[in-house]
């Protein structure tokens, strides 16, 4: 378990703070995360990374010449928030473009486009590359759609050193990519995890077996093995890893390979040692030649026992750039040039609030309410949510829904406190709950709430009808946003029917109060019914049959928090 703690949910800023006092030569920190805190030349492509905390030294271990420009850092295991991305990028801007490289999770996926978006509308070039390594995630020829997990170094050194070396960022983005398409990786897990303030971890490991194929975000294993020794261990990570050897006479490729065996947090380097030993042997022994092999933690999962295999089959472009110089806190190979410190700024501006209508703003007051009553209810389910998100994710739901709701109350009291209308009261507070949990759900809540504020005005008071058709809308933005469907096993197999209801009874003139509990008694029943399918969508997909007889925890948090509002808004 994690011992060193002092606020649970500030463990991530904790951590980040601390690394900054201790790694100050290296990186300094900014709204969202950190950058280096030296110089680059003008014009240089900027290479930002990023995800949740967790994991380091990934990803903020990273950052320094000759390997990436910025970090963008989550709560513990959670996507960071857009805006979070959009303030890294923007202080680690050196004029030359932007390459944003992560993880292919959703709710990475969802905030750093997003930001990508946002960033490219005021004329930054920003281009995002996902990185997808793990060989148990999906078949070969869905490796796009396969996980980050350790393999995420070798690409982030070679997308580095490409921008170090001046190249222009449309070869910046090759480079990232082919490196990422060449680039496999397989773990085991002894023991799970355990976070922050948690008293049991995500996953046990039975006694004697190992698991085959884990995520790095607290995710079970594919598969249980009996126990074996680290030779055994090592030979059926190289077969399954170079299985999907391309052919050595394509593309550049000879047989030269980067090679990481990587230790996931609690499995130390004497032991790391061993397993490489029979690694590097085993690679030889097939024709292969290790070029600059890494053996120590590079992408950790808290306190997780276990190790990972990640390799790089090289062309001599991509070898030429994984040998070239970094200096970073965690990696460091040649020798870079000492750089000057560069001014960053820390400080945050805050954005003014404009008083709304009078008439706008006592609404604003009471719609306040309902929001707190979502916080409470995130507050009052937390734990379950938790251990229900474990049962085939990394059981982080029930924080990241409390971090997610009670950022919004406060972005929202704040914003009434300031005379806010209903359409800047629904806009702040969903920027505030994506900002405060980040992960795919802090993305979905935050697009909902702004959805819903952009339905409505400041200008003037809503009637029911104009906030029925705003919730509606709010309702469908989880599917539009998320891109799952019904049956999926996500939020959207409750958010559907609770649009749908809750827009057949307004149209048959049942009033908000009426409306909303028919609603919310349809996502309730609708989200007890994923119990019955398989995840499809999301991290639980690579464990899907593992979540058959427990209801989705999206799906269930959303209609705790609509009945909660239903409850309310009866009262």
């Amino acid at each position: 378990m994690t011992y060193l703690v002092n606020d649970p949910k500030e463990f991530a800023a904790d951590a980040v703070r601390g690394m900054v006092a201790a790694f100050g030569d290296h990186v300094a920190p900014v709204h969202g995360g950190i950058v280096r805190a030296t110089t680059s030349p003008d014009g240089q492509v900027s290479v930002v990374v990023g995800g949740g905390s967790g994991h380091y030294p990934a990803f903020p271990g990273w950052v320094g010449p000759g390997m990436a420009h910025g970090a963008v850092c989550g709560n513990v295991f959670a996507s960071p928030s857009a805006s979070q991305v959009e303030s890294v990028v923007r202080a680690a801007d050196n004029g030359g473009g932007t390459l944003l490289l992560f993880g292919n999770y959703a709710g990475d996926c969802l905030h750093f486009g997003e930001a990508a978006s946002s960033l490219g509308a005021d004329g930054l070039d920003v281009r995002v590359v996902t990185i997808s390594d793990d060989v148990a995630s999906n078949t070969p020829d869905h490796h796009g759609d396969r996980r980050g997990i350790a393999g995420d170094l070798l690409v982030v050194k070679v997308a580095g050193a490409a921008a170090e070396a001046g190249l222009r960022i449309d070869d910046v983005e090759r480079v990232a990519r082919r490196a990422g398409g060449l680039t496999r990786s397989l773990g085991v897990a002894f023991t799970g995890c355990t976070l922050p303030g948690a008293d049991e971890p995500l996953f046990t490991v039975p006694a004697g077996q190992f698991a085959l194929g884990l995520g790095i975000h607290g995710e079970p294993g594919i598969s249980l093995h009996p126990m074996a020794t680290a030779a055994d261990i090592a030979s059926l990570l190289v077969d399954r890893v170079l299985a999907e050897e391309p052919d050595r006479t394509e593309d550049g490729y000879r047989g030269r390979v980067a090679v990481l065996v990587n230790g996931l947090g609690a499995t130390k380097y004497e032991e790391l040692f061993v397993l490489f030993g029979s690694v590097a042997e085993l690679l030889e022994r097939r024709g292969l030649t290790i070029v600059h092999p890494v053996v120590g933690e590079q992408v950790t999962s808290l306190d997780m026992a276990g190790a990972s295999l990640s390799v790089m089959f090289l062309d001599d472009e991509l070898e030429r750039l994984w040998l070239a110089p970094a200096d970073t806190p965690a990696f460091k190979t040649g020798s870079v040039d000492v750089r000057e410190r560069r001014h960053v700024r820390t400080d945050e501006v805050a954005g003014s609030i404009v008083p709304g209508s009078p008439e706008s703003s006592d609404q604003a007051r009471r719609a306040l309410g309902l929001i707190e009553v979502l916080a409470d209810v995130a507050t009052r389910a937390e734990a379950d949510l938790g251990r229900l998100d474990s049962v085939a994710g990394d059981g982080d739901h029930g924080q990241g829904m409390v971090l997610g709701a009670t950022a919004a109350v406060r972005a929202a009291q704040d914003a009434v406190r300031a005379g806010a209308g209903m359409r800047t009261l629904f806009r702040t507070a969903g920027a505030a709950w994506s900002e405060g949990a980040g992960g795919t759900s802090g993305a979905l809540w935050g697009a909902a709430l702004r959805a819903l504020g952009q339905t409505l005005s400041d200008a003037e008071s809503a009637d029911e009808e104009r906030i029925g058709e705003a919730v509606v809308t709010a309702a469908w933005t989880f599917e539009e946003v998320g891109g799952a469907k019904p049956g999926d096993k996500t939020m959207v197999d409750a958010t559907r029917p609770f649009a749908e209801v809750f827009d057949a009874h307004l149209r048959d003139g049942s009033t908000l109060a009426c409306a909303w509990g028919e609603a919310a008694e349809a996502a309730t029943s609708a989200a007890q019914r994923t119990a019955e399918i398989p995840a499809r969508k999301g991290r639980a997909r690579t464990h899907g049959d593992a979540s058959l007889g427990h209801p989705d925890p999206g799906a269930v948090s959303f209609a705790l928090l609509m009945t909660g509002v239903a409850q309310a808004l009866g009262r």
